[in-house]
């Protein structure tokens, strides 16, 4: 069941002051099924939204319908929460803590002990971004102790 988009909500959406794709509160509607404003969760700048899916930001992903790659012009939003339900049925990894001297790779789960359970994405030599259950880190891995 899909979850329904309204004020107040958190979604993925590019943000322009931060340039990357991160988690934003749902401020105004245009009508319901677009999104007309949002803030950004790390900045809080308030911005129109961005689909993420066609910023040049290190891509995240934008479901498509029934398996079809077929460019409609339309891009379905991907909650947070979903995004990492979705993630976290895939995984095959076991949950480690997260420790900054660790090197981590995609898909792995770690276990934070501030934001909890959250599957590693986009990693970089000395940082990765994580997605949590409500919202998406970027956080340091791999730093010489």
């Amino acid at each position: 069941m899909a979850s329904q988009i309204t004020t107040g909500k958190d979604v993925l959406s590019y943000c322009t002051k931060c340039k990357l794709n991160l988690s934003h509160t749902i401020v105004a509607m245009k009508d319901e099924k677009s999104i007309a404003k949002v803030v950004c969760n790390t900045c809080k700048s308030t911005h129109s939204y961005k689909d993420p899916s066609s910023s040049n930001a290190n891509k995240t992903r934008t479901k498509s319908t029934a398996g079809t790659t077929k460019k409609t012009g339309v891009s379905k939003v991907v909650s947070i929460s979903d995004l990492w339900m979705e993630k976290l049925n895939k995984t095959t990894s076991k949950s480690q803590p997260y420790t900054t001297d660790h090197k981590y790779r995609e898909g792995d789960v770690i276990d934070h002990t501030k934001f909890g359970p959250g599957i590693v994405q986009n990693v970089k030599a000395t940082t990765m971004e994580v997605v949590f259950r409500h919202e998406i880190k970027t956080l340091v891995h791999n730093k010489p102790s």
